[in-house]
């Protein structure tokens, strides 16, 4: 064949008298292969000369037993709140639940159809050796002339017997009794010769063999699908959702669309809105791109926008403000037939060592004064004593000295009645007259308690005459103020002072609730070494119990014991009741509000939001121009850095306080961090960092911050006493800003004429205007009453004679050192300078 020739295609090779035909294959995967297959007829020889007869139609197939046809897998309804992990792993259990079910059916069925299959393979067997044994028989007892014949004929009855079991219609004749005709498993092929390839004596030995292999095994029934590709997960989902249409309880049917009621606050996402409305977070976007917003589902929308999404949705919106979730008390009145009679709280007021401790000592039986730092009260005390008559009078103690003017202040805003303590020796002083301001402001009657009466020089006509200065007109100039003289030393007047509060308060009709939640004011706080955080509040009304759930101010807590003013432990305290609460978070500020919550999260919910506001508060910058930012660029104050511990809140306040009235334009003090309880290492850090002093008040440092103050070299300054630590700190401030200096102009003169002196320095000749120059002084130059040069008197001569000093109306000639630019019509001004202790 050439190289030009194109190459025919080859024909598939075929068979003769064969009939093509094709057969698709599936594969796993989804593969197919398409395969030609050829099946050839088999030609049926029969005898020489035997007339070939039209093949019988097949026989019917004998009735097959009647096979339990596999149950449905049970459909299995998903339980209610089940999340997608929940569900593959509910899936691929009852698959394998299926699997091994099936396993089991089969291996049943293979066991039952391998006891029928060697039932049958016996019964053919002693069939077939019966019909030997019968046809020996009867060819021994008939003549045999033609012996090969007689085979031949024998054999052809032999290889037409399962002919006829085929479904011959007319069978050869038989030499023999015919015996019934054996039940085949399935067809046999066919070969040429119409004999079949198998023998009958080896059948039994194959039954055996078939019976091995379906014989069960552990192997085998672990191993049921080895090699056979497992059922993947998404057609197992698709094939229970198909069963689960199939019996109707598929999730064709629409469902119902649930209204929610969505609550929206002032700001939120788009991604918390979708959340709160259990809808795609991509439908909201959807539907806010087309209001036209181009947002994301991070982005945060205002309240009205967030209203029109809800309403487009079909949900119910419910507005709220982040102010909702602070708790206001001024809103909750009880009502008027739920309120019970309580006793008054009653404050002491007055001036520093007038008697107030010394009064509540005789009045309670006991003796505070002694506990007090310098015989001064430090803190409030609040007590509780019964009268008498068994009334009880709650009593609070406020200290008199200057620096502690807001703890008068909130002593005078949680009581109902004022007892003013002046002393009779000494008259209204500075602090009186704050308290009586203060009780002004509060709107609550006072009592004057005219103290120190058993004095020879005591003189209580002049007190009263002294605080009509102050609008305070008493009863006895026929005023409306209450006074009464008493002495805490010997007793006097005490009765009569407790009668007068009783009267006070049966007019005021004091009462409050006392089955409500409590609420109560702190009136101190502090950190306690062994119990930690610890109020003291008095109960305004309702009733405090043990293991009540409270928010005060920025901090929450649980109640884990309460505690009277005798140190003794109770389970409950009711209205007018000063207690020691312990169990809160952090130490709260003095004058917060204690309310009572239903649960831990409530409590957990206020108080972060009030954090919050606080935080923001104490962060926000203020608003600024060009005029402040230029101010404090240029402003040279000095600032002097402290760190403030104390035992409670109210020193806290007060110490910072007295602290920040010590500034003045030249320096200020800068309170770093003031805090209550022990100095810790934080705070020894600080100080450190910030080359700052630790100001201690009724604390000490614990050993770890001992150490680090001893490597760390930071000042440590100890005081029980507030007008010890304010006195030493304006010491320290006035030693930072150095001595202070006074100038003292003695003399001015005018410059006449300059004259060349030496080489470089000049002379100038001078008339002594007023005062007096003198040689060495410091002196200022000036040309058109601007500074020109700050100097000192070098050399000073009256003609050609050095002398020490010209007075006015006389001409001199001077050389001022450091500077030569000296002209005809400046003005020279002499002036010593003193340097004196600067004081604050």
């Amino acid at each position: 064949m050439s190289d030009s020739e194109t190459p025919r295609p080859r024909k598939p090779l075929t068979l003769k008298g064969s009939q093509p035909g094709e057969v698709k294959q599936t594969f796993s995967h989804g593969r197919t292969n398409k395969v030609v297959v050829e099946v050839k007829r088999r030609k049926l020889v029969g005898k020489p000369g035997a007339v070939e007869a039209a093949p019988p139609p097949p026989p019917p197939p004998p009735p097959a037993a009647p096979v339990a046809a596999p149950p449905p897998p049970p459909v299995r309804k998903a339980p209610p709140g089940e999340t997608p992990q929940e569900r593959v792993a509910r899936l691929q259990r009852e698959a394998e639940e299926d699997r091994l079910r099936q396993a089991e059916e089969a291996r049943k069925r293979e066991e039952e159809e391998a006891r029928q299959a060697a039932e049958e393979e016996r019964r053919r067997a002693e069939e077939n050796r019966r019909a030997e044994e019968e046809a020996a028989k009867r060819a021994s007892e008939a003549p045999a002339p033609e012996p090969e014949s007689a085979a031949a004929d024998e054999g052809a009855a032999a290889e037409a017997e399962p002919d006829a079991d085929a479904g011959s219609a007319a069978p050869a004749p038989r030499r023999f009794t015919p015996v019934a005709r054996p039940e085949p498993k399935k067809p046999e092929k066919v070969e040429q010769g119409g004999a079949k390839k198998k023998k009958e004596e080896k059948r039994p030995e194959r039954g055996n063999d078939a019976d091995k292999r379906r014989k069960l095994t552990v192997t085998r029934a672990l191993n049921e699908d080895e090699g056979r590709r497992a059922m993947s997960l998404a057609k197992l989902k698709r094939a229970r959702e198909k069963e689960r249409r199939m019996h109707g309880g598929g999730s064709s049917a629409p469902r119902e669309k649930q209204v929610r009621d969505v609550v929206v606050p002032e700001a939120i996402t788009v991604q918390e809105l979708a959340n709160r409305m259990a809808e795609k977070g991509a439908d909201l976007v959807k539907a806010l791109f087309k209001m036209g917003m181009m947002v994301t589902v991070n982005q945060t929308i205002d309240q009205d926008t967030a209203e029109l999404l809800v309403e487009e949705f079909g949900h119910n919106i419910t507005r709220v403000s982040e102010s909702d979730v602070d708790i206001v008390t001024a809103e909750d009145t009880d009502p008027e037939e739920t309120l019970r009679p309580r006793p008054p709280v009653v404050t002491i007021m007055g001036h520093v060592d007038h008697g107030k401790t010394s009064l509540l000592d005789a009045l309670r039986g006991t003796n505070v004064v002694k506990g007090e730092a310098g015989g001064i009260t430090q803190h409030i005390g609040s007590y509780q004593i019964k009268t008498k008559g068994g009334d009880k009078v709650t009593f609070l103690d406020t200290p008199g000295h200057a620096a502690f003017s807001q703890m008068r202040a909130r002593g005078a805003n949680v009581t109902d009645i004022v007892v003013l303590v002046v002393a009779a020796d000494d008259g209204i002083m500075p602090q009186t007259i704050e308290a009586i301001n203060h009780t002004k402001a509060a709107n609550v009657p006072m009592i004057v308690a005219i103290n120190k009466i058993d004095k020879p020089e005591a003189n209580p006509q002049k007190i009263r005459e002294r605080l009509l200065e102050h609008n305070v007109i008493v009863e006895a100039m026929s005023g409306d103020v209450q006074d009464v003289e008493i002495s805490a030393k010997t007793g006097q007047g005490l009765d009569e002072l407790l009668e007068k509060i009783a009267l006070q308060a049966e007019l005021m009709e004091l009462k409050a609730r006392p089955d409500r939640e409590a609420e109560a004011t702190v009136i101190e706080a502090q950190l306690d070494k062994g119990r930690g955080p610890v109020a003291t509040v008095l109960i305004t009304r309702g009733t405090l119990k043990r293991g009540d759930t409270f928010v005060v101010g920025t901090e929450s807590g649980r109640v884990r014991a309460l505690v009277d003013d005798q140190g003794k432990q109770i389970k409950e305290a009711g209205p007018s009741m000063p207690v020691e609460v312990l169990g809160l978070g952090g130490v709260p500020s003095a004058g917060d509000v204690l309310t009572v919550v239903e649960n831990e999260q409530r409590a957990r919910e206020v108080a972060a939001f009030r954090q919050q506001k606080a935080t923001e508060k104490r962060t926000t910058l203020a608003p600024t121009n060009f005029d402040t930012m230029f101010a404090g660029l240029k402003s040279n104050v000095i600032e002097f850095p402290v760190v403030v511990k104390a035992d409670v809140q109210g020193s806290v306040e007060a110490i910072v306080h007295a602290l920040h009235n010590l500034s003045n334009d030249e320096i200020k003090v800068r309170v770093l961090h003031a805090g209550v309880g022990a100095i810790t290492e934080s705070d020894v850090t600080l100080a450190a960092a910030s080359g700052a002093p630790i100001l201690g008040f009724n604390v000490r440092p614990n050993p770890k911050a001992r150490d680090l103050v001893k490597r760390d070299n930071v000042r440590m300054m100890y005081y029980d006493v507030i007008y010890h630590l304010t006195e030493e700190i304006a010491k320290e401030m006035a030693g930072e800003l150095g001595p202070e200096r006074i100038e003292t102009v003695v003399g001015r003169a005018e410059v006449k004429q300059v004259f060349p002196a030496g080489k470089k320095d000049k002379a100038a000749g001078l008339l002594v205007l007023e005062g007096v120059i003198r040689k060495g002084l410091h002196a200022r130059l000036t040309r058109e009453d601007v500074i020109v040069s700050a100097t000192t008197i070098q050399s000073l001569r009256r003609f050609k004679d050095d002398v020490d000093e010209v007075r006015a109306g006389l001409e001199c000639g001077v050389v001022l050192a450091d500077t030569n630019d000296i002209k005809a019509g400046d003005n020279l001004e002499v002036f010593t300078v003193e340097e004196r202790e600067r004081t604050l």
